[in-house]
Parts: structure tokens; sequence; C-alpha cells
């Protein structure tokens, strides 16, 4: 059933690049022969019905409490189904991805929330050794694919920072801890204003904080990667420019075909390009625009690459995969949108997006993404450095 689900996928990726059985044929052998590097994402995760979810629901438990819940059972509890790590090693497969940036911190600064999500992620390594394995430095990387399996370098969607601030010292100092952890990149903002800077979706542009000043110091000593991709265009802009070291949009678009408040400025582009860093390009259709397909996040990959060299561009999916392709819906109850998360409604693009339009864009399409580039034209070397050479090169020098 999950090879039938990926087929379509694929189909829909197939439907809108309509490919030259020449093109095809190459984009899909470099796409063997690269190392693929997805900038942000999700590892595919499994399905099935939480033994415990619909006690707590039934006992009156909360929106968080049963989304944490879910997830630990989707990130691990499900996987002692075989059928469900079978359905996981297929998925990796037609892939051909080796290593995901993985997005494995929850979307604030709360240190405890960070951790509950970040031990789900380095639990599912220790549960199943014959899939993953978990890299914290560069060199680790080309040694796990050779043992044939994939690897996750982990990332948070926040700063994590202590509930009460006695010190500027104090506070920092969860950033080296983290990173002892093996967090290798961090948000600065993720949509809205926090001590750090603005978010992309507050109307005002403040920009970076003295505090955020700070931060992107310690993350420079430390050797973590500072991401702006949540980040309003100013707060980005300076994060860039302060930086001494890559900052990166892991996953984002260009406001030139976008009028998202995710996608990112020419300035901005430049100022990530002058650190060293690149831009990640999603694969979410109302943030893309246009055609809201592969076609059109193709597009924001080639401006970037063209405009600003194909040294500083990436793509970072932020997509995934359930492998559950029957789940049952769970039990839920309506809910005040997510402080931090902040997707406004109506008006967010979800109610214009068709399903082959997503589909199209899935993070298992990877290898169909080579398939777009090799015919727009790219060189075998540049679409290497698009689909993973420029993150390994920034993890590098982030570390050195």
């Amino acid at each position: 059933m999950i090879t039938e689900h990926l087929q379509q996928i694929r189909q829909a990726a197939m439907d809108v690049l309509h490919p030259s059985e020449k093109d095809l044929a190459h984009g899909l052998e470099l796409h063997r022969e690269s190392y693929v590097f997805d900038a942000y994402g999700f590892t595919p995760t499994a399905g099935g019905i939480c033994p415990r979810y619909d006690e707590a629901f039934e006992r009156g438990a909360g929106r968080d409490e049963l989304n944490l819940l879910r997830e630990e059972f989707r990130m691990n509890g499900a996987f002692d189904d075989p059928e469900m790590v079978a359905r996981l090693k297929t998925a990796w497969e037609f892939s051909g991805v080796d290593c995901i940036f993985q997005n494995s911190g929850f979307e604030c600064n709360n240190v405890e929330l960070m951790l509950l999500r970040l031990s789900n992620y380095t639990n599912l390594v220790d549960k199943l050794p014959d899939v993953y394995e978990r890299a914290v430095f560069p060199q680790q990387l080309s040694g796990i694919r050779e043992r044939g399996k994939r690897a996750l370098y982990m990332t948070t969607n926040g700063v994590p920072l202590p509930s009460q601030l006695s010190s500027t010292a104090e506070a920092l100092q969860y950033i080296g801890v983290f990173f002892r952890l093996g967090i290798r990149m961090m948000h600065l903002t993720y949509n809205r204003r926090n001590l750090i800077g603005d978010g992309c979706a507050e109307s005002a542009d403040a920009g970076l904080s003295d505090f955020g000043r700070e931060v992107i110091a310690e993350m420079n000593r430390v050797g973590v990667i500072p991401d702006v991709a949540h980040s309003g265009q100013r707060t980005s802009l300076e994060a860039a420019q302060v930086s001494k070291k890559p900052v990166v949009a892991s996953h984002t678009t260009v406001r030139h075909f976008s009028t998202h408040y995710r996608a990112k400025c020419d300035e901005v582009i430049e100022a990530v390009k002058a650190s060293g860093g690149y831009v990640g390009i999603c694969g979410h259709p109302p943030f893309l625009q246009g055609s809201m397909d592969l076609n059109a996040m193709l597009d924001h990959v080639e401006y970037v690459a063209r405009k600003y060299g194909v040294d500083h561009v990436a793509i970072g999916t932020d997509n995934g995969l359930d492998l559950d392709v029957d789940k049952k819906a769970l039990a839920s109850r309506a809910s005040r949108p997510v402080w931090e998360a902040y997707w406004p409604a109506p008006g967010a693009g979800y109610e214009l997006m068709t399903k082959e339009q997503y589909a199209s864009v899935n993070c298992m399409n990877w290898p169909m993404y080579t398939v777009g580039l090799v015919q727009r034209g790219f060189t075998d070397e540049e679409i290497r450095k698009i689909i993973g050479g420029n993150v390994l090169r920034v993890i590098s020098e982030t570390l050195a």
C-alpha cells in the first residue's frame, strides 16, 4: 500500500515536469550518486492509534498533552510494528535522501518543551539502529551512508532560554547545553517576536535585539548555525550582518515570486550570501505561490542560484510523509490557535492548494527535484551543491 502511495506522489511530479527520457534517466542516476541533504525536513512518521490517546481525551486532557501523546507514538511507539519499519525503509529508499536536518525541538524558547521533542528523535535513532544513525559532526556522514543507513542531523525551532533570566551569561549557557545534546542549528525566532528579534509574521519589523546579537555571538562560538527561516526581514538581515559564521534561511521562499510572510527579500538573500550561508527553498505550495507545484519550487531555487550563485541555495522541504496511509481520525476538540505557530487564516493559501500540487513537491519526490534541475540546464557539479553540498559546506564551516 505504501508503494502505491509513493508512486502516486511520483506521478504528480512527472505530470508537472514532463521530463524527456534522457533528462529523467540522467537526473535519477545523478541523484543516486550524490550526497543528498535536506536542509530542513521531517523523517517519515509511523501511523496507527496511540493506545493512550482516547483515554486521555475522555478524561479531559488538553491540546498540548494530546499532541505530545500522538507525537511520541508516531515517532516511537508505532515502530514496534515491523510493518511500519518496513514502510519506513521503503520511503527512505524511494526518496534517495541521505541526511535530514531534522526538526527536533518545539516552536518556542522553552527548554522543557524543546527537550520533549528532542527526546523523541534521540530515542527514534536508538530504537531503529538498522535504519538510522544520529550525526553530530560532518565527518560522520559519509560513514553512515557507507553503512547503508540514514542520518539525522538535529535542529530546533527556537533558541533554548531559561524561564527566569537572571543574567545574560546564564541565559546563553543553554545554547551550549543543547549543542552537547546534538543540536547543530537553531531558529532565532518562530513567526512571532521574542527576546532575540522579530518573527516573520509580525506586522512590525523591529529587527535583532541587543540580546539577539549576543545570542548569535554565542552560537558562532559554540558551533550552532543561526537559522532565520521564520524571522522577519530586518531580523534576518541584521543576523546575517553581525554573524561571523554562515547564517541560513533553511526553509523559505523568495519575495520575487511570493508575497507570503515567510518569503525573503533580495536584500536578505544578499546578506545571507555574504555571510557564507544559503537560502533553502521549501515545499509548501501556499508559500511558493505561482503555480504552487514543483515547477514553482524550482523557480525559487533557480532564482537564487542564477542571481546569487549556486553556492548559496539549498532545498529544505519542510514537509513529511505519514506512513499510515489508512489512518483513522483521532478525536479532537476545538482549541485556540497555537501561540508560536501563528498561522493566519483565512488567506494562508492552504484552501487553494490541491492534493496534486502538494504531492508534486512532497519530500518523497527528491529524485524529481534533481531531474527538474537537470531540465533547467544546471551542471552536475552545480546540482550536487544544491541538493546537499552547500549544507555540508556550511555545517563544516560552522564547526571550524
